[in-house]
C-alpha cells in the first residue's frame, strides 16, 4: 500500500523507513500507511504512524503500553501566583503520585501504593468486571501489580508537568498509559500472535509485525483486552490528575472550585479504534499518534524544557484524521547517554524545576526531534490552540 507521510523538514532514519516498508507490504493494510512526523523505530512498527487494517489487528503495532497518552487541565491560577522556587511544589506532587520504579517492581516499589489508598480502590471498582473477565480467559495474566498501578506515573518518558500558556494561565499536564497490566496484557497477545503465524507457517519481513484475523481464537479475546487496557489507563490519568491538583492547592494554599468548568483533554496515543475511512470500516492502529478528527482536542507535548501545544484537529483523511503524539526521539536512550553529559541537560533545562541528574539524560531535549519543526509539518493536521511552556516536570 502508499505510505503517506508528513515528514517535512524532520528527521528520518533509515531503520524506521524500513520498517514503513514492511508494514507497507502486509496486504490487509488499506488504503494507506500514515506516517506522522515524529515517526522513529519501534519494535516492529514505527512509533508515530497510522496503520488501518481491514478485519485485522497487529499486537506489536499497538504495543504493551497499551493506552498510553496524555491528559491536561486548566487552572483558575496565573503564573505570577507561582512561588519564585518551585522545589516544594514538585517535592508535594512527587509524594502525591507514586512514580518510577524500584525493588524490582516488588513490595517496596516507590512506583506503586504499598497500601491502597481507598478513593483508589473505588476507582478501581469501575474496571474490576471487566478484569474479571479477562483472567477468567487468560489465567496467567492475574500477576504482578493491578490496582497498585491504578494513579501512579512509571518511568521513562512518562512525566507530571506544571506549565503556562500564551495568556499566563497555569495547566496541569500528565503523560502515562496501563502501566504493569498494560504490559502484561501486551506482552501475551504478542506471543499468542507469534505463536500463530508459526501454527499456519506464514513468513513475515518482521516477527513483531504477526497479527490476529477475525474470527480466528484470540482475535475477539485481545480486542476486549485492549479495552480494558485503555480504559485502565485513562482512567489512571483522571486519577493522577486529581491527585495532583490536590496536592498543587494545598501547597499554594489556593481556593479551587470543585464543580468549576475547566478546559480538560485525556487522550490516548497508543491504541486501537474502529472507524470508518473512505468508505470502509477499518482498525486504526495508533502507535505514537492522536486522534485529529475534525474539532477534535490533542495534547502534542515537547521534550522536557520544550514547548508543547493543545491542537484541534482538523480532519485531514490522508491522515486518517490523526496527527503526532510528540517529538518524538532522534536518538536511543543509549546513545542519548553517550552523547549529553549531565552539564548539557542541565543547561537545556535551564528555567525548569525537575531533575537534573546523570539518570534522566537519556530525556534530555537534545535526545529529541525539534518540536518546533514536527508542528511545522503537520500545520495542514491540526491548528495550535494553546502554547504551553514547562515550569515543573516530574519524570518517572
Amino acid at each position: 500500500m502508499p505510505i503517506k507521510a508528513w515528514v517535512d523538514g524532520v528527521e528520518l532514519e533509515e531503520p524506521a523507513e524500513e520498517q514503513l516498508v514492511n508494514v507497507a507490504t502486509l496486504p490487509f493494510v488499506w488504503p494507506h500507511l500514515a506516517v506522522m512526523p515524529d515517526v522513529h523505530k519501534g519494535f516492529g512498527a514505527t512509533v508515530g504512524s497510522v496503520i488501518p487494517t481491514d478485519r485485522v489487528i497487529i499486537p506489536a503495532a499497538v504495543g504493551v503500553d497499551i493506552g498510553c497518552g496524555m491528559m491536561a487541565r486548566k487552572l483558575d491560577l496565573k503564573l505570577s501566583q507561582l512561588p519564585d522556587s518551585l522545589a516544594s511544589l514538585r517535592s508535594v506532587i512527587e509524594k502525591a503520585v507514586p512514580h518510577g520504579r524500584t525493588d524490582q517492581g516488588g513490595r517496596n516499589d516507590r512506583g506503586a501504593w504499598g497500601d491502597v489508598p481507598q478513593n483508589v480502590r473505588d476507582r478501581w471498582s469501575t474496571l474490576d468486571a471487566e478484569y474479571k473477565k479477562l483472567v477468567a480467559l487468560y489465567p496467567g495474566l492475574d500477576r504482578g501489580t493491578t490496582i497498585g498501578h491504578l494513579g501512579t506515573l512509571g518511568s521513562g518518558n512518562h512525566f507530571i508537568e506544571v506549565c503556562g500558556d500564551e495568556d499566563q494561565n497555569v495547566w496541569l499536564m500528565l503523560h502515562s498509559g496501563s502501566r504493569g497490566v498494560g504490559n502484561r496484557v501486551g506482552s501475551h497477545f504478542i506471543a499468542l500472535a507469534k505463536k500463530e503465524m508459526e501454527r499456519w507457517h506464514i513468513n513475515l519481513p518482521d516477527k513483531d509485525l504477526s497479527y490476529l484475523p477475525e474470527g480466528s481464537q484470540h482475535y475477539t479475546a485481545y480486542i476486549q483486552a485492549v479495552r480494558f487496557g485503555q480504559d485502565f489507563a485513562r482512567l489512571n490519568r483522571e486519577v493522577m490528575m486529581d491527585a495532583t491538583l490536590d496536592a498543587v492547592v494545598k501547597e499554594l494554599g489556593v481556593t479551587w472550585n470543585a464543580n468549576a468548568e475547566v478546559e480538560a483533554v485525556n487522550c490516548h496515543h497508543n491504541y486501537i479504534s474502529s472507524e470508518r475511512h473512505f468508505g470502509r470500516k477499518l482498525w486504526v492502529t495508533r502507535k505514537g499518534a492522536v486522534s485529529a478528527q475534525l474539532g477534535e482536542l490533542g495534547i502534542i507535548p515537547g521534550s522536557m524544557g520544550a514547548k508543547s501545544f493543545i491542537v484541534r484537529g482538523k480532519g485531514n483523511r490522508d491522515s486518517l484524521c490523526s496527527c503526532s503524539h510528540g517529538a518524538g526521539r532522534r536518538m536511543s536512550r543509549t546513545e542519548a547517554k553517550k552523547t549529553f553529559t549531565v552539564e548539557d541537560h542541565v543547561e537545556a533545562t535551564k528555567g525548569v524545576e525537575c531533575r537534573k541528574d546523570a539518570s534522566v539524560v537519556d530525556e534530555t531535549p537534545g535526545a529529541y526531534k525539534s518540536i518546533d519543526a514536527v508542528m511545522a509539518a503537520q500545520a495542514e493536521l491540526v491548528e495550535i490552540v494553546h502554547v504551553l511552556k514547562q515550569v515543573l516536570c516530574v519524570k518517572g
